[in-house]
């Protein structure tokens, strides 16, 4: 069954839901449930730090249309309102935040003061009173200034002292009892094998194990597949398939990659429609587009369950299955079950590498907010912008676009702060951006140069790790260890991203740009024991989150890389079936059917790759094989 018949039928649901007793009536209105959303965003990037996905005014500095819905009153009368938001500069700047908006009912606005604006964390905004003579009614948001305000949710009450719950988890609970949300999530279906994640790595997991004839669930928490290789973040697919033990991995990647590459590109350049025609085009997947997954049903140290939320409607599923594959990049599948994991980077002595500090520390790669701008025919103005950082003509960055570089949160636990990373990452952009619009000489060409593009999803590289039977690490990949059970070749230098001295001598502590060092590596076959859990029985991993050190990741994260690690999670789950056995059985007894498959490959011939993009590290003739 396709996202588009099951997100059209059974994911109806009562958007709007109210309460009445003896004492108040109220109505709770979903932000994210907006029929008409205009031209603010759906975010929920952050669901499990704030509870919630929320709409997005994300307008560069340019007021977004409004959003608007029907809503139907309980009953008449007169009603408190409190709106859900935040003032998303607090972080850096005292006083009130750009993201300024207005909440209309019934045409009128409910109060003169700006929401939005105020606090420092997410709470319940005081937004006037209405008096409701008629029960239909239209709720909408107004954006002021197209610079990142955000709602949640929009909250009505009779009673003046009905003030909502603030914690996550009481107002988790709260939410569902006013929407009338069943505590039991709807059932999916069951499957051969649920993969969790649709990026390069997703997608092939998922491409492989239909093709080799399992039922599979393809579950994604965006609109959009292909994760950073989508138009919503716009990363080009780097590493190199086709090489290494087992050439034919990689051709799958041919079928749906892009093909042309290149970071920060006009969104034509990731082909979004290509890979979901891709996807739709193989009759054992379903899709589920708009889940994110918050919950994992555990037994016996197996995953019974998967359980995700519709980023819309708030509907819950439950999906079955003897295998799943983590493919979040977060590990949140694997972190949710209980999987052993690490993150941040491991001391020198630990594992002997010469890439590693000396000791241990929570640092890792950091997140991306990448941007351009255009050129437009006549000048263009761009407002003031000065909301904790400070630009002045000697740390101003003369640039007229964002790529990899400008890097933020890498001191930062990317699992629980996503949000003050990635808006850390608008901050700078648009601090910089009025700098050069308002305070350099027009002759230098900003003049007539306006924001094309500024993504609001963070392109993150590196957070939990989880743990597999085996870790590999850089000697592995430096000494050319080989190991019995080698699979897809990683050939991306070890890419270590670190804060530019120069960003760092200018915003010290702050710093929003990264530089890089690399060693470069003969193409290396991944161990298949990194690519499952080594304590939850039937969970697979395939992207940045498989069984490496810090230093070894800096090799495997890239996409193509990745992907080919899906096809052999495919390849592997095929052969749990066909031998009715979990992960950790394929490499004990049934390795010899792993590599003839993956020697066989599953990509259809004569495709021709774009060689251009097909980049990375690789050294002219390989070390001594140990």
């Amino acid at each position: 069954m396709k996202c588009s018949s099951y997100c059209n039928t059974l994911l109806l649901f009562a958007v709007f839901t109210a309460t009445i007793n003896s004492h108040s009536a109220n109505l709770l209105v979903e932000a994210e449930s907006f029929i008409h959303k205009g031209g603010w965003a759906l975010d929920q990037q952050f669901m499990d730090e704030m509870g919630s996905p929320y709409l997005l005014a994300h307008g560069m500095g340019v007021p977004v249309e409004d959003a608007y819905t029907d809503i139907q009153f309980p009953e008449a009368g007169t009603y408190y309102i409190y709106i859900r938001t935040f003032n998303w500069t607090s972080p850096w700047h005292q006083g009130p935040g750009p993201g300024s908006f207005q909440l209309f009912v019934n045409g009128k606005r409910t109060t003169t003061k700006p929401l939005g604006t105020e606090g420092s964390l997410w709470t319940w905004q005081q937004a006037g009173k209405v008096k409701i003579n008629d029960v239909n009614g239209q709720l909408v948001l107004h954006d002021l200034t197209g610079f990142d305000g955000r709602c949640d949710a929009v909250y009505f009450t009779t009673d003046p002292s009905d003030v909502p719950p603030t914690d996550v988890t009481a107002m988790t609970k709260w939410r569902r009892q006013l929407l009338s949300q069943p505590d039991d999530p709807q059932t999916a279906g069951n499957f051969d094998l649920v993969v969790c994640g649709a990026g390069t790595a997703g997608i092939s997991a998922a491409a492989t194990a239909a093709r080799l004839g399992l039922k599979v669930a393809l579950i994604n928490d965006r609109p959009v597949i292909g994760g950073n290789n989508s138009s919503e973040i716009r990363v080009h697919m780097g590493g190199r398939i086709n090489v290494g033990p087992y050439p034919r991995l990689g051709d799958l990647q041919k079928e749906f990659n892009p093909s042309r590459g290149g970071n920060a590109q006009p969104a034509d350049f990731y082909e979004d429609k290509k890979k979901l025609e891709f996807i739709n085009n193989e009759p054992n997947i379903s899709l589920f587009l708009n889940c994110h997954i918050n919950h994992v049903d555990m037994e016996n140290g197996k995953i019974q369950a998967v359980i995700a939320q519709h980023i819309e409607n708030g509907t819950r599923l439950r999906f079955t299955a003897p295998l799943f594959c983590d493919c979040t990049g977060d590990g949140t599948v694997g972190y949710l079950a209980g999987a052993d994991y690490r993150m941040g980077r491991e001391g020198r002595n630990e594992f002997h590498e010469s890439r590693a500090p000396e000791q241990a520390d929570s640092m890792t790669l950091g997140a991306s907010v990448m941007w351009y701008s255009v050129t437009d025919e006549k000048t263009s103005k761009f407002p003031e912008f000065v909301y904790g950082m400070h630009f002045n003509d000697k740390n101003c960055e003369r640039v007229t676009m964002g790529e990899w570089t400008w890097e933020t949160g890498m001191n930062i636990d990317k699992t629980k702060y996503l949000e003050r990373v990635r808006d850390y990452g608008m901050l700078v952009i648009y601090a910089n951006w009025s700098y050069l619009k308002n305070h350099l000489p027009d002759s230098l060409g900003y003049g007539k140069r306006r924001l094309g593009w500024v993504s609001y999803i963070a392109g993150k590289r590196e957070s939990r790790r989880l743990l597999g039977d085996y870790i590999m690490k850089q000697d592995d990949m430096s000494r050319y260890i080989l190991h019995e059970d080698g699979t897809a070749a990683t050939t991306w230098t070890i890419d270590l991203h670190f804060p530019d001295p120069a960003n760092t001598a200018n915003f010290p502590g702050s710093e929003f740009k990264a530089q890089t060092e690399h060693t470069e590596i003969y193409p290396y076959p991944i161990p298949y024991r990194c690519l499952y859990s080594r304590n939850v029985d039937n969970l697979f991993m395939a992207g940045r989150c498989i069984s490496v050190t810090h230093v070894a990741h800096g090799s495997i994260r890239v996409m193509r890389t990745t992907g080919m690690m899906g096809e052999v999670v495919g390849m592997a789950a095929s052969l749990c079936k066909r031998n009715n056995c979990m992960p950790r059985a394929i490499y004990q007894h049934h390795l010899p059917e792993l590599k003839a498959l993956m020697k066989q490959g599953i990509g259809r011939p004569g495709i021709v790759n774009d060689q251009e993009y097909n980049a990375g590290g690789g050294l002219k003739e390989p070390p001594q094989i140990k």
